[in-house]
């Protein structure tokens, strides 16, 4: 891991400093899902507990009380146990928890004594009781029902928009995670592109670009990785890979991203595999290519601080509505009226841009104006059905002081594979 503990230190200060005074903030790692009766899916902890803590381990938890201006942070972690190391593996010491979270060991306890210290916090009427609410975990859960047995629901304070304020404005370390995750996605993208021919599926594509990931540490993608051929490019989340062989001429849509010390990137590209014999389609896939990178220069011209994503989407579907007049694809109105921009909605699916962190569609308000040090994938897409091709090319940016830079190489040229 190269974010160090002063990382996670530094993000429980502003958090601390953030809530109001004589509060107790209990957050939960998580228990891993259960895949079947004798296994689990491989663990990822609760995204706002691990920007708080570093800690990535099932069945943590954390408490951190503010009380007459002073804070105390405790940690709660598995105890070391022999036995149970021997069936599921080496747990940690206090000590290198107190490395990873920078939280002192002596503040780190045994999980057994965790229910006994909630306990007490819900039973303290002194200090109001801090949950997360836009945790997913069944433990958090589990605790705001347990809590709002003992304590009315104005003592509950629901920490989730402060978490968004702080998460969505990216520190150094955090750019520096995405930009290391994107560079691996696209280590993985070079080597498909050697790989890719005629006969092949959407399975062996896949495939390849998983393993490929996995071979530079990326056990857990930043989301299911999308191999599409064919159809499969107008089923944006296209998920199982088919047996749909690639064939000459065809655009293959892919859409995957690595993860970091937990920070995810989210790369778009649309190989093109050799050509056809229809030259109409040829033409047609170059126009297209032509118009998504004209989107793509204008998204990172426009995105700035203070625009809001909505108002880029606008602009995206401005242009996009005069390249398809001019292909003959939709026809101006009676009137002339040429800022019609609805029926773009028609070809243009979805937003130009979203913002990406811990999570690939990382927490945030969509209408809310961008600020410097935002982090988006940005994503120009035009799908038409009418030609049988559509796709989409994606890299993620970073939002500077007076426009944007990029975080993964930008690379849209139009190569036949």
């Amino acid at each position: 891991m190269s974010i160090r503990n002063l990382f996670f230190e530094n993000n429980r200060k502003e958090l601390i400093e953030a809530v109001e005074d004589n509060i107790a903030l209990v957050l939960y790692a998580g228990k891993p899902e259960r895949m079947s009766s004798d296994n689990d899916y491989r663990f990822l902890p609760d995204r706002n507990y691990y920007y708080l803590t570093g800690v990535e381990d099932e069945d943590t938890a954390v408490i951190i009380r503010k009380k007459d201006g002073k804070a105390d942070v405790s940690l709660f972690v598995p105890e070391k146990d022999s036995l149970k190391e021997r069936w599921h593996g080496k747990r940690k010491t206090h000590e290198e928890y107190e490395a990873i979270s920078g939280i002192n060991k002596e503040n780190i306890f045994d999980r057994e004594t965790f229910d006994d210290k909630v306990f007490e916090v819900i039973q303290d009427k002194s200090v109001l009781i801090g949950y997360d609410g836009s945790s997913i975990k069944s433990q958090s859960k589990d605790f705001v029902n347990l809590a709002l047995k003992t304590r009315s629901s104005e003592e509950l304070i629901d920490i989730q928009k402060t978490m968004m304020n702080m998460r969505t404005v990216k520190k150094p370390e955090e750019i520096e995670a995405i930009k290391k995750a994107a560079k691996i996605t696209e280590e993985a993208v070079d080597e498909l592109k050697k790989f890719i021919k005629p006969g092949m599926n959407e399975l062996d594509i896949y495939t390849k670009l998983e393993y490929e990931m996995a071979r530079r540490g990326v056990l857990v993608p930043a989301f299911g990785t999308i191999a599409a051929i064919g159809e499969n490019v107008f089923y944006l989340h296209h998920g199982t890979p088919e047996d749909i062989k690639v064939k000459n001429g065809d655009i293959v849509q892919i859409d995957l991203g690595g993860r970091v010390d937990g920070y995810c990137a989210d790369i778009s590209r649309a190989l093109f595999v050799g050509r056809s014999d229809d030259e109409e389609l040829e033409r047609r896939k170059m126009s297209l290519h032509g118009l998504i990178v004209t989107l793509r220069k204008e998204a990172f011209k426009f995105i700035k601080p203070g625009i809001t994503i909505p108002e880029l989407n606008t602009h995206m579907k401005g242009i996009t509505y005069k390249w398809l007049l001019n292909e003959g694809l939709i026809q101006m109105k009676s009137d002339g009226e040429e800022n019609d921009v609805n029926i773009v909605s028609e070809y243009y699916w979805h937003n130009t841009s979203h913002h990406m962190g811990l999570d690939v569609h990382d927490i945030s308000v969509r209408e809310e104006p961008l600020k410097e040090g935002n982090c988006l994938a940005v994503e120009p897409g035009v799908y038409i059905k009418e030609w049988g091709i559509g796709f989409r090319i994606e890299d993620d940016v970073l939002v500077t002081s007076d426009g944007c830079e990029l975080l993964s190489s930008g690379n849209d040229e139009p190569e036949v594979l």
